[in-house]
């Protein structure tokens, strides 16, 4: 599997499987399962998700060695504070029957995410973590956390793809040493991300599926991607996007496809913070 080295020198899948809005339980395992005998390692869950323990079970159960997994997962504004954000990585932990996690993230930029930071710090210091970073932080937003933190964040996940391609956002990374880690990169089919002519044409000159190339496309941008499915050959055909290339002009082409703009809320809409802030 390609890697992306962090800023603190942690390898990391630049392809992973997550599990979002997939309900704990029978149906999250199997599907958990089904990525690891494909060949994932990398699994990206979030405490808001209500996950975690079946992440835990599926991984438990596979008889793979716990260092040969690469767990994410991040502390919700529920959590938010230096306390609370602590005693819920202790949660996390237990929930997912591991000893460390391989990155926590701070899931969105709003509460008392400094406290929620300086938590992460200290369970990164003591071992438990290996490497701690932020979701859904904007460029301004970022680049002020950035300055006022110990220790820089290693990953920032943020919506990326072909229409998203957060071009402002990754230039700021950049500076500051910080990967990028998409979630959503099928835009979960938005602007008719699957029969887009491009991704199509593309595919067929690949033999490959739209998605396969929308997934090939942020790989070769050094994009971390996750993308999730509960049906087994999808989750197969994901996985299949490293035995071919995309050419400069192909990858010019798809780079015009970008908007500049979320294909599904703002965080500087203060109906969409007042939404997000009230999930429990």
């Amino acid at each position: 599997m390609q890697t992306i080295k962090l800023n603190n020198g942690i390898e990391m899948p630049i392809l992973g499987f997550g599990v979002y809005q997939i309900p704990n339980g029978a149906e999250c395992e199997r599907a958990i399962s089904d990525a690891i005998e494909v060949g994932y390692r990398m699994f990206d869950t979030a405490q808001a998700y209500s996950n975690e323990k079946s992440v835990g079970v599926a991984l438990k159960n596979s008889g793979i060695k716990r260092e040969d997994f690469f767990i994410v997962t991040k502390i919700w504004i529920s959590n938010a504070g230096e306390e609370k954000a602590y005693k819920s990585i202790e949660h996390s932990l237990k929930e997912l029957q591991t000893d460390y996690i391989d990155l926590l993230l701070i899931h969105q930029p709003f509460s008392d995410y400094y406290g929620t930071y300086r938590a992460m710090e200290k369970a990164y210091k003591e071992g438990r973590v290996r490497a701690i970073g932020v979701s859904n932080f904007y460029p301004d937003r970022f680049v002020d956390f950035s300055l006022f933190v110990e220790i820089q964040p290693a990953v920032n996940q943020i919506e990326t793809h072909i229409f998203q391609q957060q071009k402002e956002a990754r230039k700021y990374l950049k500076k500051y040493n910080t990967q990028i880690m998409s979630w959503g990169p099928f835009a979960e089919g938005r602007n008719d991300l699957f029969t887009n002519e491009i991704l199509v044409a593309l595919g067929k000159k690949y033999d490959k599926f739209p998605a396969q190339i929308a997934l090939r496309f942020l790989i070769q941008e050094n994009i971390i991607v996750i993308p999730k499915s509960v049906k087994k050959e999808r989750i197969k055909q994901n996985f299949e996007i490293f035995d071919f290339i995309l050419n400069e002009e192909e990858i010019t082409q798809i780079r015009k496809l970008d908007l500049g703009h979320s294909l599904f809320f703002s965080h500087y809409d203060p109906k969409t913070v007042e939404m997000i802030a009230s999930f429990k």
